[in-house]
């Protein structure tokens, strides 16, 4: 199981209504190091400013990376964290996580990041097995 679901939100969803902002809270203590990661990259991005804020250090473990990888896989959660934090996120490697704002001056930089040249251009044998 990838979150650590309470029985009042079970039971929310099962009667179809689940509050995002619940839903959210559950994705932060479930997936915390995934959480510290996309926060701390929202932050910068906010404080630094810039096209983009993003990660380049691999996770510290097995665990860590899983959170990464079942925040970021999930649509749903995915979206979710968008929409909390206002930003969008993109995904390689594994760890590397980068956070866009929602701006139109983004797209371009966005569109660079998450395409197939950019995905080959942040390859690395150290990577190989992320």
């Amino acid at each position: 199981m990838s979150l650590d679901v309470s029985p009042a939100l079970l039971e929310q969803a099962e009667r179809g209504e689940v509050d995002e902002a619940e839903f959210v809270d559950c994705v932060r203590t479930s997936l915390p190091y995934a959480w510290e990661m996309i926060s701390s990259l929202v932050a910068r991005l906010r404080i630094d400013g810039g096209e983009f804020a993003d990660n380049r250090t691999p996770p510290p473990d097995e665990q860590a990376r899983g959170q990464l990888l079942r925040a970021l896989a999930s649509d749903a959660i995915r979206g979710a964290l968008q929409r909390h934090f206002g930003v969008r996120l993109a995904f390689q490697n594994c760890h590397r996580v980068a956070v866009f704002p929602l701006a139109r001056e983004a797209d371009e930089r966005f569109a660079r990041f998450t395409s197939i040249r950019g995905q080959l251009l942040n390859q690395s044998p150290e990577l190989r097995d992320c």
